[in-house]
């Protein structure tokens, strides 16, 4: 029995020796909290990156209540250097802690460099470190700096980044022409041969300086707005064009991406007569081969509901219903046509028409991929089939006209 227990005592000894304890533990008072990363160049060819630091004690005190914060709830760190590896490093030169990553989830890119060399670059050292998130969100700064973006302070939600993130959210569910791109969605689409890319892009509004500053929160109407831009559309990597409006809407439908929107049609010689809300939806492509050429079908179901009437019509009668159900599938086949006539002229390839044809017809893409976005893709026939249907009429059937 002693024996057992002495074989029992070395080798509780034996394993307490051999535990690493916390070998890899971080202090919060050595970290420094980077939320958003943006990234420009100068004119010197060299990058610049601006880093939104969190201050933790500050943001902290504003979520208690009370006073308020003492100060900003983020501040700004700018390093330049030949790399985005280098221009992160040297920043070490000007903080008394180690740049964090782990939080970092949104990446701020600007036009001009977006449209001077492809976005890989910039995503390859991002996915390389193995503190970067690659569940980051990455918008294009338009028609700005990316370090004006990631300057100016919010007042509604107390980290910028955090704004910026929610707004793409909230306006892909509500709105519906702009969606929300991780890094590693991004990545994927760059790998593929068979689609372009397509990124939301930001607009800063009013007087950026001043939107720098805390005062500019503690008013009613700040100094300075971020706010959801038009989509930027990619080819071989580099921004090449944006679009906006019902061309932007019928490209999120084609990308299956729209949640919800407010479509207007046009009734009794009206425009935005009738405005019809859309709650769901569902959009399938399909492409096949037909007399050797490439040919998509792209079906669509709707659903939704009245959601403004400004014109008399019967909302009982389900005539109208149909007749109106059949006027907007017009509105939304020709959103959709828009779209893709946009994308054909560009020769970008966002809806991933090729790798649509890739997995239907794998020998017949391999012929035709390395010319897909140039040669093919621009001439390829759509057929577009849409099924709208309306949900309900909302808490009045009729509108007030029809009773005068």
């Amino acid at each position: 029995m002693k024996i057992e227990r002495l074989r029992f005592f070395l080798i509780f000894i034996v394993s307490t020796l051999l535990l690493s304890g916390c070998w890899s533990k971080k202090e919060l008072t050595d970290l420094a909290i980077v939320a958003a990363l943006g990234i420009d160049k100068n004119e010197e060819g060299r990058y610049v990156g601006t880093l939104q630091i969190i201050n933790p004690g500050n943001v902290a005190g504003g979520m208690q209540g009370g006073g308020g914060t003492q100060g900003p709830p983020v501040s700004i760190v700018t390093g330049t250097g030949d790399s985005i590896v280098e221009l992160s490093r040297m920043t070490s030169r000007k903080l008394s802690r180690r740049l964090y990553y782990a939080h970092t989830n949104l990446v701020v890119i600007s036009e001009d460099l977006a449209k001077e060399e492809s976005i890989s670059n910039i995503l390859d050292p991002l996915e390389r470190d193995a503190e970067f998130r690659n569940t980051a969100n990455i918008v294009i700064a338009q028609g700005s700096k990316a370090s004006d973006i990631v300057k100016v302070l919010t007042a509604i939600d107390k980290i910028p980044s955090n704004k910026i993130i929610k707004t793409l959210k909230f306006t892909e569910k509500t709105w519906g022409e702009n969606i929300s791109v991780t890094m590693q969605d991004a990545i994927k689409i760059l790998v593929s041969p068979g689609k372009e890319l397509v990124v939301s892009g930001f607009r800063v509004s009013g007087d950026v300086n001043k939107g720098k500053k805390m005062e500019s929160t503690q008013q009613t109407e700040p100094s300075s707005l971020l706010y959801a831009g038009s989509l930027a559309i990619f080819k071989n990597g580099k921004l090449t064009h944006w679009i906006d409006g019902e061309t932007a809407r019928g490209s999120v439908f084609l990308l299956d991406k729209l949640n919800a929107s407010a479509i207007g049609v046009k009734w009794d010689g009206k425009d935005e007569a009738i405005l019809y809300e859309l709650i769901r939806q569902k959009t399938k492509v399909i492409a096949k081969m037909e007399k050797g050429k490439p040919r998509v079908s792209i079906e669509v179901q709707a659903e939704g509901n009245i959601g403004e009437a400004r014109v008399p019509i019967d909302l009982i009668n389900p005539d109208v219903l149909l007749k109106l159900e059949k006027e907007l599938e017009k509105e939304i086949k020709k959103e959709i046509s828009m779209a893709v006539k946009q994308a054909q002229k560009n020769k970008s390839d966002i809806f991933g028409f090729g790798d649509a044809l890739h997995r239907t017809n794998p020998k017949e893409w391999e012929k035709m991929a390395s010319k897909w976005h140039d040669v093919y893709f621009p001439e390829v026939k759509i057929d577009i089939v849409v099924d709208a249907f309306i949900r309900r009429s909302g808490l009045r059937n009729n509108p007030h006209h029809v009773n005068k």
